[in-house]
């Protein structure tokens, strides 16, 4: 058709939650120009975002490049033609109102199911004993909105309870398998008929984890992962159910050799040849992504003299600028998910999409553990809906809109560890909200973040513009399991002579001695010689025997000494 001056259309994109995608790409004649008019508004803000191809310029709904418009639109709004180089916002927008007012009455509730953002869901833990039945807890997350939970097993009543609720699923093959999945075609192909196939497509499981934090786990199971993870798809490519449900395996910061900043993260290097780079090759072949636990709550609360508890809770903040790239970041979250973008962009695979399959921050935790708090969860929860369902990416992959999964569903009585472990849940078992923070879009549009009139003001690194190496994570050092024995031995005993280190609660009967390990007391040294000596670069090497982490390991209790006046600490799972 022909364009001409004061010709509008309305443009939308749908999301994967949808059925449609579009692209709008209209050329204005000569002498004219595409402005856009009206977005419709979502919070306190236009959630549209229009990404201009011919000049590379993103940002809220505003003016066109002349003569032609192609770009890729979160939401939708109304464009006009008008000649070119004229003030159309100011003549346009307020007659176009009554027409953007009448449209939106129909349209708005499309626009919070199909605005092109992230996804949010949630872990749905069960260790304890006063959960609700699972029938219940199916209607519990579809009451909330909640369209996606992932689960440690796949335990038969969860997995039927979730049958036609249209909940999107994924189940969990633990570690304590991997060697049977690696070794065993057959153990593999049973495992899929029994736990996948037996419940899909009435119960919709879209992803299968393959392990979780392999590369913590004491067993040493990290050898059997990537062979455990085809031997997986093989079966179900047998069962003809590989182009509808994925395969990965979610892992812990602490594989990552450096995350600061985070232009320069990478893959701890005995990980990269074995592990990282057939996993990443695999990912690559099966169209499937890499699942990250990330939890900004284990970086704050051991390094809150520079890291702003603004910049962790995704308030506003001054930001932190990567002096590698020159990116300015506005959240230790982001921060800490594009250093696993850079160290997979490192290995030339800036082509895998990346899945947060748990984060979370704790309602309730031990004296000692600084942050911990009813408000402070509240607040990185729900700026964490906020952030993922108003889309954008993150500043190194600006389009890389995320899912992300909720540690966790429940408040878990029976975990161990210190107080804050089982105090990540939403809900109370009674069903509860332990405190009230949306899940959807509809349900942010009345959603305020409610902080305490003295929190959460202290500036990024004293206002001073970086951070510290320790501002994302990467404050402790702990000993490499597959350094051998000797090696870890002759570290230990550097450490705690000649080195210095602190030495005295793992002696018997002290309170550190347990658990009683090589691997555990070498940790315990490690890190006490690696903060004596300021977190410096090369203190926590021990000829390959160690290596620093970005957070506590949460796959199994190990001794980690902060040494802040004295004070032990102990993480655990």
């Amino acid at each position: 058709m022909k364009w001409t001056t004061g010709d509008t259309f309305w443009v939308m994109k749908v999301s994967s939650i949808g059925v449609v995608q579009l692209r709008a790409e209209k050329v204005a004649p000569r002498g004219m120009e595409w402005s856009c008019v009206y977005p419709i508004q979502a919070l306190t803000k236009p959630i549209v975002n229009i990404d201009y191809r011919s000049g590379g310029n993103r940002g809220p709904c505003k003016l066109c490049r002349p003569a032609s418009l192609s770009f890729s639109l979160s939401g939708y709004c109304q464009f006009l033609l008008t000649p070119s180089g004229k003030s159309k916002r100011k003549s346009y927008s307020r007659a176009m109102v009554p027409i953007f007012a009448s449209f939106s009455l129909l349209l708005i509730s499309a626009l919070f199911i199909v605005a092109d953002c992230g996804s949010i869901g949630v872990n749905y833990g069960r260790i304890a004993n006063n959960l609700p039945s699972a029938a219940k807890v199916v209607e519990l997350l579809k009451s909330q909105g909640l369209n996606r939970v992932k689960v440690y097993d796949t335990d038969p009543a969860v997995l039927h309870a979730l049958s036609g609720s249209g909940i999107k699923v994924t189940v969990d093959l633990p570690n304590g398998q991997l060697f049977a999945a690696a070794k065993s075609t057959s153990f593999a192909n049973s495992w899929v008929q029994r736990n996948v196939a037996a419940y899909y497509p009435h119960t919709e499981i879209e992803a299968i984890a393959v392990g979780n934090e392999v590369f913590v786990d004491p067993q040493n199971t990290t050898k059997f992962l990537v062979p455990a993870m085809k031997n997986i798809h093989q079966a179900l490519v047998k069962s003809n159910l590989h182009s509808d449900i994925k395969i990965s395996s979610p892992i812990a910061l602490s594989a990552l050799q450096n995350s600061y900043p985070s232009s320069a993260g990478s893959f701890r290097p005995e990980l990269i040849e074995p592990v990282f780079k057939p996993m990443l090759n695999f990912l690559r072949q099966t169209g499937s992504f890499l699942m990250v636990n990330a939890y900004p709550f284990f970086a704050y609360e051991s390094n809150t003299d520079v890291i702003s508890l603004d910049y962790a809770l995704f308030r506003e903040n001054p930001g932190v600028v990567d002096a590698g790239n020159g990116l300015r970041y506005f959240s230790l979250f982001d921060a800490q998910i594009d250093a696993v973008f850079a160290a997979m962009s490192a290995l030339k695979y800036d082509d895998i999409r990346l899945v947060v399959t748990e984060t979370g921050w704790p309602s309730k935790g031990d004296e000692n553990e600084i942050g911990a708090s009813t408000e402070n969860a509240a607040a990185y929860n729900g700026n964490m809906v906020r952030r993922i369902l108003t889309g954008g990416g993150t500043p190194l992959r600006p389009k890389a809109d995320l899912t992300v999964y909720l540690f966790a569903l429940f408040n878990e009585n029976n975990k161990v560890g210190p107080t804050s472990e089982r105090n990540y849940g939403l809900f109370y078992p009674t069903e509860e909200k332990v405190y009230d923070i949306p899940f959807t879009v509809e349900g942010l549009k009345n959603y305020h973040d409610r902080r305490s009139p003295v929190a959460g003001n202290q500036p990024v690194n004293g206002g001073k513009g970086g951070v510290s190496k320790s501002t994302t994570g990467s404050t402790w050092c702990v000993a490499n399991g597959e350094a051998g024995k000797e090696k870890l031995q002759a570290a230990l005993d550097f450490a705690c002579g000649e080195g210095g280190a602190d030495c005295h609660p793992i002696q018997p009967g002290a309170t550190c001695y347990d658990p009683n390990t090589l691997e555990a007391h070498a940790s315990f040294a490690f890190n006490s010689y690696y903060q004596k000596n300021g977190r410096h670069m090369g203190t926590c090497y021990f000829g390959g025997a160690a290596y620093v982490v970005t957070q506590p390991p949460s796959a199994y209790s190990i001794l980690l000494s902060l040494f802040n006046s004295a004070h032990i600490k102990l993480f655990s799972a």
